[in-house]
């Protein structure tokens, strides 16, 4: 089956020139800057007092710990939610989820659907494939409502509009709802609640993702500081949610600590301002709540991911976003540039599974392998060990980790590849390399002054006129 992800191939491959344009553009660059430094600001802050290091190690404990769990867990998750009365749905690909969200929606004849946040949806693609099918799709987070009024995508998995800045919005709002332009962040977000809380009570299904599943008591985890996931997922009378097959987690005292470091991470907040638990419908007693809860677990390349030994780690993350908000390249270049779902170095180690190397050939490379994200990631996913591991399977991988990512070798040039076999054989053989060095030498005049990619924003090395060996020789004579 096909998987769908969000983001086409084209947008993908146009990634350089994309990120040219966002380098070129200083609203951008403005933007970005200055929201990236108040998030890095606001983490080490909010780790202030804490042994970090130490919560790190843990938080990355208890994920491998599920991970080595998964199948296991995932049963067990299945049957306490169907204990508890939730429904559970199992997708092989974005499409199978979205045919299942389709027929619940149309099993209630629902017309209009409410929306949490939830990147598992943009990557199926969810409100397009619903859209098309006369079922309108409205995202209730406040910064993918802002996306979407636009028709653009999240350009950050935390904080979707983060490349807008209040001006910008405040003329979005004015031409697409008619609310008044004004630079008043507080009468923006009023408004856009006052717009939003009209559709929450009209609703007849409700979809969300999902941070955090626990298989030991059959509860769904949803962290958020607006309240619309709770209106989300208690007002319409239906609520779906949708989520990877990695979420899960044993018991609800590893949720804990996965907490402290994912609102630490991502926001620099202690908590967030709501953290929902969902074990079930409404029960005959209670007065609010959905009389139907459906969770859809997703696969769209997880499993892949999961037999391999290393890039088992991918699956580690907890969507938090640090990785982004310190990295050199996301930080200059915005979510956009990438084409994908999920930007920035996550992305980069994630949207290969997803798409094949061979339409996300140039992400892994698009790094500096400085090393930030995996300092900064909450749960210690080596990302840049990932990201050179990927840059060897798009040139056909290595004898120790033959490939496994869809695509491989995409990179792979047959000039190139000559090249480097020629240069590991003159290696190899002393008298070849003496006779090779010194004729580069002789005719370094002849030496191009373009070398490919490298050239591109550098000057080409020029040879010596003499090698070493001749110089040492001229002076001990």
């Amino acid at each position: 089956m096909s998987q769908q992800t969000g983001a086409s191939p084209s947008d993908v491959r146009q990634f350089h020139p994309r990120a040219r344009a966002a380098i070129e553009n200083p609203k951008i660059r403005r933007n970005f800057r200055s929201a990236m430094d108040g998030l890095m600001s606001k983490r080490r802050n909010a780790f202030s007092g804490w042994d970090l290091e130490a919560l790190r190690d843990l938080g990355a404990a208890i994920r491998q710990n599920a991970l080595a769990q998964l199948p296991d867990l995932l049963e067990q998750l299945e049957a306490k939610l169907t204990e508890n009365g939730v429904r559970v749905h199992w997708a092989e690909d974005g499409e199978q989820a979205c045919r299942i969200v389709l027929d619940i929606c149309q099993a209630r004849k629902a017309r209009s659907v409410i929306k949490g946040k939830s990147m598992v949806s943009e990557e199926m693609d969810l409100n397009h494939y619903l859209e098309a099918r006369d079922i309108e799709a409205l995202e209730s987070d406040l910064g993918e409502y802002i996306v979407q009024l636009a028709h653009e995508t999240p350009s950050h998995i935390i904080m979707p509009a983060i490349h807008k800045n209040t001006g910008e919005i405040s003329e979005l709002m004015h031409e697409k709802t008619g609310t008044e332009r004004s630079d008043d962040v507080e009468y923006l977000t009023a408004s856009a609640r006052q717009q939003l809380r009209e559709k929450f009570m009209a609703a007849d299904v409700g979809i969300s993702g999902v941070n955090f599943a626990v298989a030991q008591t059959g509860t769904l985890c949803l962290v958020e500081n607006e309240g619309n996931g709770r209106m989300t997922t208690t007002v319409p009378p239906c609520h779906i949610a949708v989520t990877g097959i990695e979420k899960v987690v044993p018991t609800l005292e590893d949720v804990t600590a996965l907490l402290a470091l994912l609102t630490r991470s991502a926001t620099g907040q202690h908590i967030t301002t709501y953290v929902n638990m969902i074990s079930g419908p409404r029960k005959t007693e209670e007065l609010d709540g959905p009389e139907e809860v459906h969770l859809v677990l997703v696969d769209n390349g997880r499993s892949g991911i999961y037999q391999d030994d290393q890039l088992l780690d991918t699956l580690r993350c907890i969507r938090c976003g640090a990785c982004m908000n310190h990295c050199p390249v996301y930080t200059r270049i915005g979510g956009h540039a990438y084409g994908t779902t999920y930007p920035g170095p996550i992305g980069k180690i994630l949207m290969p599974h997803l798409l094949g190397l061979d339409e996300t050939r140039h992400l892994p490379s698009a790094s500096s392998l400085c090393g930030a994200c995996g300092e900064v990631c909450p749960v210690k996913i080596p990302i840049p060990d990932l990201l050179v591991r990927l840059r060897q399977e798009s040139v056909n991988g290595d004898q120790l980790h033959p490939a496994r990512v869809r695509g491989h070798g995409s990179k792979r040039h047959a000039g190139e590849a000559l090249a480097w076999k020629t240069w590991q054989w003159v290696h190899a053989h002393p008298a070849a390399y003496r006779m090779g060095t010194a004729l580069a030498s002789r005719f370094n005049r002849l030496q191009p002054g373009k070398l490919g990619a490298w050239t591109r924003f550098r000057t080409a090395p020029r040879l010596a006129s003499k090698t070493l060996h001749q110089r040492l020789k001229e002076r001990d004579s």
